[in-house]
């Protein structure tokens, strides 16, 4: 679905990533790791399109990143759900309004039943006309998680989803991720938490990479 063949990608003349190669097949569960500014965030920028790869190949569902228009980026991007690190939302819409912007932003009418029923999924259903300042952390994530997978996609890409959140609220942010794997998503998490990931691989196949020296590896048994 996703596949980077030889991927550079750099900023202000910093080659920041060489030769990545990467590829996320249907129903796969990575977690990615490396240091602070090793290039987590530019890795998952690069597999759902917001960056554009100064060296190698960067293929989504098929298409070559550098041939997608701008029409059929949007319309690829609806198959991937990101988590952003830092969980925006518009303060002055409710829960509800906010996790189906995907739907409000193209244009389609909101699936009210199926709103209902996601939010339910994720355990907001007694805060959907509440306002985001009004959440707390776990709660903001989980919302991030529900406005991610309204459109059902086929891949889901997690910016260290857990990292502003105590472990209990973790623990339950990693479970809804790992039964989302097992309805068929593909799911990539970036993350600095080892013992998570330790948690994960209890349950669920999981590939773990590590960026080190600018490269894509696969981790050691250490974790």
């Amino acid at each position: 679905m996703i596949k980077l063949t030889k991927v550079g990608y750099g900023y202000d003349g910093r080659e920041l990533l060489t030769e990545v190669d990467l590829s996320i097949a249907p129903g796969a569960f990575h977690f990615l790791t490396g240091p602070s500014g090793a290039g987590k965030t530019t890795l998952l920028r690069l597999c759902y399109g917001d960056l554009v790869p100064i060296a190698g190949a960067a293929e989504m569902f098929g298409h070559d990143r550098r041939t997608i228009g701008r029409d059929g980026l949007a319309a690829l991007r609806r198959r991937i759900g990101v988590i952003h690190q830092d969980c925006q939302f518009l303060d002055h819409l409710s829960v509800a309004e906010n996790v189906a912007l995907p739907f409000l932003a193209s244009g389609q009418p909101v699936p009210l039943d199926d709103l209902r029923e996601l939010l339910g999924w994720v355990g907001l259903d007694g805060h959907a006309d509440a306002l985001p300042p009004t959440l707390s952390g776990g709660e903001r994530q989980r919302a991030a998680l529900a406005r991610a997978v309204i459109l059902s996609p086929e891949v889901v890409l997690a910016d260290e989803p857990t990292g502003n959140i105590d472990w209990e609220m973790s623990m339950k942010l990693l479970s809804l991720l790992i039964e989302l794997n097992k309805m068929g998503t593909a799911v990539m998490i970036a993350t600095h938490d080892l013992n998570l990931i330790r948690v994960a691989k209890a349950q669920v196949s999981a590939r773990v990479l590590r960026i080190s020296e600018r490269r894509l590896q696969a981790a050691g048994t250490d974790l």
